[in-house]
């Protein structure tokens, strides 16, 4: 008999799409992936170099759990560089990806019956998560007129009693809004007068579009500061997905907190990654440059061509590299032999008729939308834009 606590989560939704996607691939259909969370290109030169470097030095055996001190000031002093914020490395701490600081800053803070706040859309991991950890996600709608900005009245609203902590995203997944500054402030203002705290996801930082600036939270006030913890990883701008090396930076008694999981779970990261991670930082910063610039050049070629098509709405992304669709619209419409009622139906009816694999709102929390990526090449994405219009042409 399984623990009941596996009752209230499911497998990601993009884990099990990419299976799928995964399995037509291998009979020979010819899919163009727009549902992948990942840069297109391959972990830049420089940073390959340092982890071969590291297996022929022989770095192969246990590191630290908190990561090898030299990557962590490294970290310390990116963030103090790039965020304005001052994090000694007893502050830092390395984990198995973004995904896994998120998950123990949750464990960590998150106890039967809190609450935590998310405003959605959101990224399909942060409900479960929190579920996980006995707590309950109290969903904040973001306005698509307002292009998914942070709606401060509403979160203002949800806090209660039980509120424990909220988790943002900017720049967004799914949504690619990157919040203002007066947002970020009035946010913060509200978890210091209520006492709850602000997990921040900066995983997608440096992917920033039409002169949009990032925002660290944590830089605003120092009384903000002692309640965010500031989230990151090397996953997006170094596009080092596979590597699996992300950190987490907070007030001393949450990381050592978080250490604690850590040392119960995985131990340290990889210490073959966590040499490659700090070659990243300290190696030219030309690429992540240069593939930004890249994106940039996508996302104006895939919004161009999105807005030809009059049943799809969607407010320009300034950040990620991630465009979300309102295809409402579409719902009710009848294609490839059924109708389809729900944007679930219309990524598979994508993913049948025009081989294009999308991924549906509801993984994100929120009905009639479908997420697309331009992580792709532009040969790709201009076959996936012309396949898109002409299977929602094809619906009657």
């Amino acid at each position: 008999m399984l623990a009941s606590r596996m009752s209230k989560v499911s497998i990601s939704p993009t884990t099990q799409l990419n299976a799928r996607v995964a399995r037509l691939k291998t009979e020979g259909k010819d899919i163009i992936k727009l549902n992948i969370g990942e840069p297109d290109k391959s972990t830049f030169d420089y940073i390959k170099v340092a982890g071969v470097k590291a297996i022929a030095d022989g770095f192969t055996k246990y590191t630290v759990g908190s990561g090898i001190p030299e990557l962590r000031r490294a970290i310390s002093e990116k963030l103090e560089r790039e965020n304005g914020l001052h994090y000694p490395i007893d502050q830092i701490t390395v984990t198995v990806g973004g995904k896994q600081a998120v998950f123990a800053s949750i464990m960590s803070l998150v106890e039967e019956g809190d609450e935590v706040l998310l405003p959605v859309p959101c990224w399909v991991s942060y409900t479960d998560m929190i579920k996980l950890a006995g707590g309950t996600p109290v969903f904040v709608e973001t306005k698509e007129a307002e292009g998914y900005a942070l709606d401060l009245d509403a979160i203002r609203r949800a806090v209660g009693p039980r509120t424990k902590a909220i988790v943002i995203c900017t720049p967004n997944n799914p949504t690619g809004a990157v919040y203002s500054y007066e947002d970020l402030k009035a946010l913060g203002e509200l978890a210091c007068e209520h006492g709850f705290y602000i997990i921040a996801d900066e995983i997608y930082e440096k992917l920033v579009y039409d002169g949009a600036e990032h925002i660290s939270i944590a830089s605003i006030s120092p009384e903000i500061f002692a309640r965010t913890i500031t989230i990151n990883g090397f996953s997006k701008a170094y596009a080092m997905t596979g590597w699996r090396v992300g950190y987490a930076a907070a007030p001393l008694e949450i990381v050592k907190a978080i250490q604690v999981i850590q040392s119960q779970t995985t131990s340290n990261t990889s210490s073959i990654g966590q040499k490659a991670a700090l070659e990243a930082l300290a190696g030219p910063q030309f690429d992540v440059d240069r593939m930004v610039d890249v994106f940039a050049q996508r996302r104006t070629y895939v919004c161009s061509r999105l807005a030809k098509i009059p049943q799809i709405r969607f407010p320009a992304p300034k950040g990620a590299f991630y465009v979300y669709l309102d295809v409402s619209a579409l719902i009710g419409r009848t294609g490839g032999g059924k109708t389809l009622t729900s944007s679930l139906d219309i990524a598979e009816y994508l993913l049948d008729e025009a081989l294009v694999a999308v991924v549906p709102g509801e993984a994100f929390n929120l009905a009639g939308r479908i997420r697309i990526s331009y992580s792709n090449s532009m040969e790709n994405l201009e076959k996936a834009m012309d396949r898109i219009e002409a299977a929602v042409a094809k619906l009657r």
